[in-house]
């Protein structure tokens, strides 16, 4: 446990921050799985409207430093491609 007051403001500011980030981090699992889950089901229109919902939560969590920005763009492509392979199969 820190001594120095300023160290100890540190430890609570990243535990706060920590929390706050775990829960953007779960929000974005959350509709990643819905989106998987319309995609196996072949639903294009629910997959369409939860793609763009990922895609959304992935760009406000990269610009608010959650996750790294070529992070969220790799999942968004790979996202995007799921979401035309299914289109061309169905």
């Amino acid at each position: 446990m820190p001594n120095i007051k300023s160290a100890i403001k540190r430890v609570e500011v990243i535990e706060r921050n920590n929390e706050l980030n775990r829960s953007v981090k779960s929000e974005i699992n959350t509709f990643v799985k819905k989106f998987k889950n319309a995609i196996e089901t072949k639903n294009v229109q629910e997959a369409e409207e939860l793609y763009k919902k990922v895609c959304g939560l992935l760009d406000t969590a990269s610009k608010e430093s959650v996750i790294h920005s070529n992070c969220a763009n790799r999942k968004k492509a790979h996202f995007a491609k799921m979401l035309d392979d299914m289109k061309k199969s169905a």
